[in-house]
């Protein structure tokens, strides 16, 4: 990874939590790797045991959360707003005004939707299914979440959400591909491929590859989704 010009001298810690389980640790990462900025992680398990001290770390008690130059952001939003504002040149939003909005809309309907969807199908790294029975009430979020991928490479041409190079959308599906992936969910052939392009994505082969290392004991999370 490059790394981003302004961050030379200055240190980054990223709180994660397990890259098998969890989401959410792994759109905050992955948003990083597009800033390219260099972070320490910091591996906290979400349990009862350590509630306290991610209290101390964030009001939230949710990761990931970045410390970065005297900054404290938690929030998978809040860190793509930190880091575009930090590193601007780094192309974590499209450049044009239009598609920019487009890409900040769809980002927030991930963050904020799509409930069935993930408790239908919980990230799993380490899972592969054959066929899965998708609770039936999932079935809206993963026609949604079709749509909007398949709008995206119409409009834009992929193999990423937003045309060539992966924005900060792509870092917040991310997730979504893995679960389509697990638990063997029919989609289209283009939204088969864009799995197919997230998979094979650098960053994404190295947090897939962390997460298959991790202690087969390590629990669930059901928070995390």
């Amino acid at each position: 990874m490059t790394q981003a010009k302004g961050a030379k001298g200055k240190s980054a810690t990223l709180t994660i939590s397990s890259k098998t389980y969890s989401a959410w640790s792994l759109r905050g990462w992955l948003m990083c790797q597009l800033a390219g900025l260099e972070v320490t992680e910091k591996v906290v398990p979400n349990d009862a045991s350590n509630r306290a001290e991610l209290l101390l770390l964030s009001p939230s008690v949710l990761v990931p959360r970045l410390t970065f130059d005297g900054a404290s952001v938690w929030d998978t939003l809040a860190i793509a707003e930190f880091l575009n504002e930090e590193f601007p040149e780094a192309g974590l939003f499209p450049k044009d005004r239009i598609a920019r909005a487009h890409c900040r809309s769809i980002a927030g309907e991930i963050h904020s939707g799509f409930t069935n969807l993930r408790s239908a199908l919980p990230m799993n790294l380490k899972v592969r299914h054959e066929s899965f029975p998708v609770f039936s009430g999932a079935r809206p979020d993963i026609e949604r979440v079709e749509a909007i991928w398949t709008d995206c490479l119409d409009r834009y041409g992929g193999p990423f959400l937003f045309g060539a190079e992966p924005t900060v959308a792509d870092a917040m599906y991310a997730p979504v591909t893995t679960r389509f992936v697990s638990y063997a969910v029919a989609v289209s052939e283009p939204c088969a491929e864009y799995c197919r392009t997230i998979a094979a994505w650098a960053p994404m082969k190295a947090w897939i590859a962390a997460a298959k290392a991790e202690p087969e004991e390590m629990e669930e999370l059901e928070v995390e989704f």
